[in-house]
């Protein structure tokens, strides 16, 4: 009886999370749409996505960010942001943690999802891993954004790796694009995610979402041959604080 409970309490969180995903994009429709219109208002759709979206849902679910700033960004500063990927609350809480607008890299398959996709494909850059024209496409794509000023974030892992894995190997392509365009690597440890809201369904409950934003890592002294000691020394650096 006190499982049955349990999972009932756990379903009913998990679906006031979507509620609390497509409401304020169905109450801002209208300035979202607006400002996904041109590269241009990027910023503008950030600020709504960080201030309005994300803390609603951060907030509505009872999960309250406590940021421990080892090294901090500046503004308008370029920067490569990663972090391990174990919950779709990751997305809100890299939104509340940097205030520098950024852009997502991430894969192609999220377009799918009702409503959230529509804007998702319109803002992020999109990768289809199977396609290796998409991935050349993807750089050239990194590249104007950062001209524009704008930072990047990608989940080097690739993807949510299985419930018994604390920390997945790295892909190369953060690493290699921070090394390409020069700009520091920003490691941050996300220390709750799975707790609060994993992709188990009959999971989650509010609390605390710790993130420690660690030492960035300079890329200016680096070249290509240098990615997969970079790529090392960044896990390394974020598994620490996992254990």
């Amino acid at each position: 009886m006190l499982k049955l409970i349990k999972n009932i309490g756990h379903a009913l969180y998990r679906i006031w999370f979507y509620i609390l995903v497509a409401l304020p994009i169905v109450v801002f429709f209208p300035f979202l749409l607006g400002t996904t219109i041109s590269e241009k208002t990027y910023r503008q759709f950030f600020w709504l996505a960080r201030n309005i979206w994300a803390r609603t849902i951060l907030f509505g679910m009872g999960c309250f960010p406590k940021v421990t700033w080892q090294q901090r960004l500046e503004p308008k500063k370029s920067y490569m942001l990663v972090a391990n990927h174990t919950s779709m609350l990751d997305i809100m809480l890299m939104l509340y943690v940097s205030k520098n607008p950024f852009v997502f890299v991430g894969k192609q398959e999220l377009v799918k999802i009702p409503l959230f996709g529509f804007f998702y494909k319109r803002v992020c850059i999109l990768v289809d891993r199977n396609n290796p024209k998409s991935r050349t496409a993807v750089y050239r794509r990194v590249q104007r954004r950062l001209q524009q000023n704008l930072s990047v974030c990608i989940f080097p892992e690739g993807g949510v790796p299985d419930e018994s894995v604390l920390l997945d190997n790295f892909k190369d392509g953060a690493f290699r694009m921070a090394i390409t365009h020069n700009i520091p690597i920003v490691p941050m440890a996300f220390l709750d995610c799975k707790k609060r809201f994993s992709w188990e369904f009959f999971s989650g409950s509010p609390g605390p979402l710790r993130v420690t934003v660690k030492p960035f890592v300079e890329t200016g002294l680096l070249d290509s041959s240098d990615t997969s000691t970079l790529r090392e020394e960044v896990r390394d650096t974020i598994l620490l604080d996992l254990e």
